[in-house]
């Protein structure tokens, strides 16, 4: 197949959404923990570190997956992987609804996070196959938006249900919808018939890595990656909540809400990155550029909830996540960077770096705050403390992508 081969707007849709459906799932199934998090923590008893490795074990299992799931998905293409790979969504999810002890609890989000792990890779990987460049960033978007519906699920619509069904059976629910998501991925996307030029590419690459490393582009991002948009999703995940609750003084409810809120507004950004994506690119405006110019904004925003303290509430987590999207250009930049043959492990890769960051980001706070709550500082200042240990490796990485040596400089997308 070759870029724009998928044609006609029904037919574009129809695959979209089978695998957008899968997508939606995944982010809610991501972004749940942070709202079930005060239940989660007086039934099991949980530690800010207990909690911060609860969410990020799901990232963790993201990470297991990724560097043979782009050799997979460049051999065997987006269809059948997703498929393989939601059967274990559905077992981590039965098996997160029957825990009763931590060490299950994790396994079961680490287990999930293996399942769901394609269903952001599966779709970018077809449409570096499927679609025109310009439609490859408008679709990446427009996935991330569709996300955010996930994201706004996982909020005040879980909060609502919990006195009615408790977190056991949502869980039930989840599994369900993932089964219908492999079935409709089934029966809509493309199969995957390797071209000749891809073919003999596949053959020269065979699952080497490589290349993929070795890249300049994608060494001058791998930092970004890992600490700005691993960060991102860690926050927006997780540790939004515990903030606004601990530090800002919201009730589960009111953060919750905050949450719902937040979500929604992260996905009307997205939704305006799919439609200005195309209008810049075709000015010959690149996504790196977008990046040097966007990120200060999203870490000056940070500083500035940081500062604020207690008062930092709904509309300054707002603030600083909305400009934060920007770091998402990443990946489809990478993507267009390297060759079409080498998209999946591309994508992946770079998934590798985002979703390891992410582990050892929520982790990471976790740790930070109980020690800096054991040095004396109290829970306002343990917070404050700990994500301005985050915040200076997000300078650091942004320093990183400016002044890389000239060596590691390519920013322009190569022909596939």
């Amino acid at each position: 197949m070759s870029a724009g081969l998928l044609a006609g707007r029904r037919r574009i849709a129809t695959v979209f959404l089978a695998f957008a459906f899968a997508y939606f799932l995944s982010t809610l199934v991501r972004a749940i923990t942070a709202t079930l998090s005060p239940a989660l923590t007086v039934e099991f008893g949980l530690e800010s570190r207990d909690l911060g490795l609860l969410a990020g074990g799901y990232f963790l299992g993201f990470a297991f997956t990724q560097l043979p799931m782009g050799t997979w998905l460049d051999r065997h293409g987006p269809k059948r992987v997703i498929v393989c790979f939601l059967s274990a969504a559905v077992a981590g999810c039965l098996l997160f609804s029957v825990a009763t002890h931590f060490w299950l609890l994790l396994a079961a989000r680490v287990l999930t996070g293996v399942g769901v792990s394609a269903c952001l890779m599966a779709p970018l990987t077809g449409y570096r196959r499927w679609l025109t460049p310009p439609m490859q960033l408008r679709s990446n978007s427009w996935m991330l938006m569709v996300g955010s519906f996930g994201l706004v699920g996982a909020t005040l619509p879980v909060q609502w249900l919990m006195p009615y069904l408790g977190w056991r059976p949502l869980f039930w629910l989840l599994a369900a919808g993932v089964l219908v998501s492999m079935a409709l991925i089934a029966w809509a996307a493309p199969a995957w018939h390797d071209d000749t030029a891809v073919r003999e590419k596949n053959q020269e690459e065979g699952s080497s890595y490589a290349a993929v490393w070795g890249d300049p582009f994608f060494r001058k991002l791998a930092p970004i990656g890992f600490f700005n948009y691993g960060g991102f999703v860690a926050m927006q995940t997780l540790w939004v909540v515990p903030w606004l609750t601990r530090v800002a003084g919201y009730t589960p409810q009111e953060a919750a809400g905050a949450l719902f809120w937040i979500s929604i507004a992260l996905l009307a950004t997205y939704g305006l990155w799919g439609m200005v994506n195309p209008r810049l690119a075709h000015r010959g405006i690149p996504a790196a550029r977008l990046l040097a110019w966007g990120m200060p904004l999203g870490m000056l925003a940070l500083a500035l909830v940081l500062i604020a303290g207690p008062a930092a509430g709904t509309v300054a987590w707002v603030a600083f996540l909305c400009v934060s999207t920007v770091v998402t250009l990443a990946q489809p930049a990478v993507a267009l960077a390297l060759p079409t043959a080498l998209a999946g492990r591309a994508l992946s890769a770079y998934n590798l770096v985002v979703f390891a960051g992410v582990f050892v980001v929520q982790w990471g706070i976790g740790l930070l705050i109980d020690l800096f709550a054991s040095a004396g500082l109290d829970q306002v200042a343990s917070f404050r403390a700990a994500l301005s240990v985050f915040l200076a490796c997000c300078v650091m990485s942004y320093v990183y992508f400016l002044w890389a040596p000239p060596h590691n400089r390519c920013v322009v997308p190569r022909p596939a």
